[in-house]
């Protein structure tokens, strides 16, 4: 393995699912300027993601549908067919 490629500063972090407000703790090295009061009472920072396993079809069986700020309507608006 290469030498130097890997982040060095690993923290732990809350990611937080914003379709279903599931929130889980590990470690990350991704950056956040927002911050949680997590279930221990300690403040860790909190990174916000649309799908996680608690919300992504292939882990749940199901089909569901997100639309996060308007993302289809947008999509739908640029490619629709002009009269």
């Amino acid at each position: 393995m290469k030498k130097g490629i890997h982040p060095e500063a690993y923290r732990m972090v809350v990611f937080k699912d914003t379709s279903n407000e599931t929130t889980f703790l590990t470690r990350s090295s991704a950056a956040s300027r927002e911050t949680i009061i997590w279930e221990d009472g300690n403040e860790y920072p909190v990174v916000k993601v649309e799908i996680s396993n608690t919300s992504h079809p292939f882990y749940t069986g199901k089909s569901m549908f997100v639309d996060t700020a308007g993302r289809i309507e947008k999509f739908k608006k640029r490619y629709e067919k002009k009269a």
